[in-house]
């Protein structure tokens, strides 16, 4: 669970350096960047915003091929529509409490594969683990289907422990940290053992402390499941009684956000989907592979049907023949993407007319067609490399910058009237 806490200021009277040295020596050592060998030692987790770029990244350093993380800004069906299909699983942000234990399951099931949260702040890392590990037919990548088919036997309590101690998944999950993160997650650790050990019950009346959580929904054989690292076992939602099995997570999700008071933004949904570029792709193979079966049909049919086209301008395609993509880096198109390529039975019959007029039609819906699905696919690289960039700044640490900025501002005294005002 993802825990907020506040620090405590450090007493310097513990402090053996001279005072003209400590808080220098204190601050320098406190907000220097951890290392990449700092990360790696570390034995914790960091909290991660609910932050889509994020999730996306973390799945394409797993190693998962063609899934993508999108929020989902509403539950109303008609901004669900716009969502990328398939949608794998949905993970839901929220302030957790414990629910009642008798609807979950008192066994994981066969063909589940859930697993528990062992150590604090890793629910991010948790919940898309639980889904990517349930979607049949993707490629998670060598070190994740390993890890899936060594935990296969496992129970949830094992599969967790098994997390908290896989190197490869802590790692990615904490190149995000920041020192501060670090020490914070440290600090909560102290005081939830020095809890334990004092026997002090954790009780909040306001709920002002309680922590943030991630947890999963996923379709899986013919259900709908909750996956929740924090309970013993996963929930089952009952059988999918509709096309779009997000119907039947709405409302369990609806009821958790309605316990919370109007104005209230103390949740947030992300979903799982197929990367919008994978699906772009196939789209722009079966149309080259179309096209090339129109030129030959034409050529079959009226050798000398261009005299009866309008040539297209180099603004919508670029090929040698002005037409066709063909092969190139910029769409990612490779001859295995036009082999696999299927064209649908409608354009099949199509392609049996002896008129040329028809064929040529189908050409200009082809050559269209292409135009959007070249622009739809600038559009979503785009996308990706901004979340790309979002993601590598999360990972840029300024906290010590901020410290100097801070210093800086103090020794010109511009922070002398607000500090006043904070002692009055």
């Amino acid at each position: 669970m993802a825990t907020r806490s506040k620090r405590k200021r450090r007493d310097a009277s513990t402090d053996n350096a001279t005072p003209a040295v400590r808080p220098k020596a204190f601050h320098r050592h406190t907000y220097d960047p951890a290392s990449d060998e700092d990360k790696r030692k570390w034995k914790g987790f960091a909290e991660i915003e609910s932050e889509p770029a994020f999730f996306t990244d973390m799945l394409k350093k797993f190693g998962v091929k063609e899934v993508k993380v999108q929020e989902v800004v509403s539950l109303d069906d008609e901004l669900l529509a716009y969502l990328p299909r398939p949608v794998y699983g949905l993970i839901f942000l929220f302030k957790w409490k414990e629910e009642d234990s008798d609807k979950m399951e008192q066994s994981c099931p066969d063909g589940v594969w859930f697993a528990n949260q062992t150590v604090n702040n890793a629910c991010a890392s948790v919940a898309m683990l639980n889904i990517v590990n349930n979607i049949p037919g993707i490629e998670l990548g060598d070190n994740l289907q390993q890890f899936k088919d060594f935990t296969a036997s496992f129970s949830p309590a094992l599969r967790g422990d098994a997390i908290a101690n896989f190197n490869f998944i802590k790692q990615i999950h904490n190149s995000f940290a920041r020192k501060m993160d670090m020490l914070n997650a440290d600090l909560q650790m102290k005081n939830d053992a020095t809890t334990r050990k004092k026997g002090k019950a954790a009780e909040n009346d306001d709920d002002s402390t309680a922590g943030f959580h991630f947890i999963a929904f996923v379709p899986i054989s013919g259900k709908v499941w909750k996956l929740d690292g924090l309970e013993r076992q996963p929930e089952d939602l009952g059988p999918i009684a509709s096309e779009d099995w997000v119907d039947q997570a709405k409302p369990v999700i609806e009821a958790r956000m309605a316990e919370y008071e109007d104005g209230q933004i103390e949740f947030a949904i992300l979903s799982l989907v197929k990367d919008p570029s994978s699906m772009l792709v196939a789209r722009l193979a079966e149309n080259l592979k179309i096209l090339t079966a129109v030129s030959t049909r034409l050529d079959d049919i009226n050798p000398a049907w261009k005299d009866f086209i309008i040539p297209v301008t180099d603004d919508e395609f670029h090929s040698s023949n002005g037409i066709e993509i063909g092969l190139d880096s910029e769409h990612q198109l490779n001859q295995d993407n036009i082999d696999r390529a299927m064209i649908p039975l409608e354009t099949e019959e199509r392609l049996r007319s002896n008129n040329t007029s028809d064929i040529l039609a189908l050409r200009q819906e082809l050559i269209t067609a292409q135009a959007g699905l070249r622009a739809s696919f600038r559009e979503e690289q785009l996308c990706l490399r901004s979340e790309a960039e979002q993601a590598a700044s999360r990972r840029h640490d300024y906290g010590y910058m901020m410290e100097n900025c801070s210093r800086t501002l103090k020794h010109k005294h511009i922070l002398d009237p607000w500090l006043e005002e904070q002692k009055s």
